[in-house]
């Protein structure tokens, strides 16, 4: 039956981020990757943009136009949103539309922290969104697959997920996590750490679209020989008036400082707790980085020498989950095997 419905419609797997949303068809590939950005008509409740075309609106709008994220911290907190963007993005998969025999069966990935309200939360918005069916997987499950380490064997496996709105580390043995921590502190706090040091330093307000941009140019955690500079642009505290200075990639390792402290923290922390075998393992074969964060330069250097772990990262960090959800498509067996109980028949239930 799986394999029917694969050849009659659609199947996706979908990577539902705070910042990114991504999709993957067999057919096709990963055919979205887009912002989690809407923009709506308050007078008129109506959508105006969706993805990219949305993100490009931020800052720049009159009052009576909403841009939003209906995702914080990877959980939904705008339900109605959330499944019209999801709507509009199957829609465009199918190009433009759904058929009842093209209904898609949906791979979703969720928090290692949600609850089962939360989780339902998903479920009921890619159902509404016109999916046939939906199977929920934990996130760092999905990017330790799609990053290639063998968490159906009988050893350590510690991944750390580096998104948008939180930081999840996971140690995980046969198909299933041992032990893990969670933190918002993610790419979006840092970029509110640039921001904050800004106003604080130069007495500058700075979007926080620009201040990610200047994170990821000039970035770099531990220094090097060439110093990174780059202007930043706002509009002066105290006149008023557009400013730009120049700042150096030692601006930015102060600003992000107390962030990644508590990222390494946390892997520390989940490490105290893992058992002693899967402790020896992880010593061994170290530990992987997806998410965007892993991007940053110099992080995998911080966190090896904090931690004494050799750490990779995975190829194309961003895509690690929607990655994941791809195997799964083509492996029944093992989507079996790691997908969580249905919240909506739990509830029900």
């Amino acid at each position: 039956m799986f394999k029917f419905w694969q050849r009659n419609g659609k199947d996706l797997g979908v990577d539902l981020g705070t910042a990114n949303t991504r999709i993957y068809t067999t057919e096709k590939g990963i055919t979205i990757d887009e912002p989690t950005v809407v923009a709506v008509n308050t007078k008129t409740e109506q959508i105006l943009a969706v993805g990219d075309e949305a993100k490009q609106m931020l800052g720049k709008t009159p009052p009576h136009i909403l841009v939003t994220r209906p995702l914080q911290h990877g959980i939904i907190s705008d339900y109605e949103v959330a499944e019209k963007l999801l709507r509009y993005f199957i829609d465009k998969v199918h190009d433009g539309g759904l058929s009842m025999l093209s209904r898609p069966r949906v791979i979703v990935g969720v928090p290692l922290n949600v609850t089962e309200v939360e989780a339902k939360a998903v479920e009921d918005a890619i159902i509404g969104a016109g999916a046939r069916e939906v199977f929920i997987v934990q996130e760092p499950i999905l990017a330790a697959i799609g990053g290639r380490m063998p968490i159906e064997d009988p050893v350590g496996n510690l991944l750390v997920d580096i998104g948008a709105g939180k930081t999840e580390i996971a140690v995980i043995s046969l198909h299933g996590i041992v032990t893990w921590k969670s933190t918002p502190i993610a790419g979006e706090e840092m970029n509110k750490n640039i921001v904050q040091y800004a106003r604080e330093v130069f007495n500058l307000f700075v979007g926080e679209a620009h201040a990610e941009y200047i994170k990821m140019k000039v970035g770099a955690l531990v220094a090097g020989g060439e110093i990174l500079q780059i202007p930043m642009r706002g509009r002066d505290v105290m006149s008023g008036l557009p400013k730009e200075v120049i700042i150096t990639d030692a601006h930015i390792r102060e600003a992000l400082d107390r962030s990644v402290r508590t990222i390494i923290d946390h892997i520390k922390m989940t490490l105290e707790v893992t058992p002693p075998e899967l402790t020896a393992d992880i010593h061994e074969r170290g530990m992987l980085l997806t998410g965007g964060g892993a991007l940053i330069s110099g992080l995998d250097r911080l966190i090896a020498q904090a931690t004494d772990i050799p750490v990779r990262i995975a190829d194309d960090p961003l895509s690690a989950v929607v990655r994941g959800t791809a195997v799964l498509l083509e492996n029944s067996v093992l989507l079996h095997l790691v997908r969580l109980p249905s919240a909506r028949q739990s509830i029900r239930s």
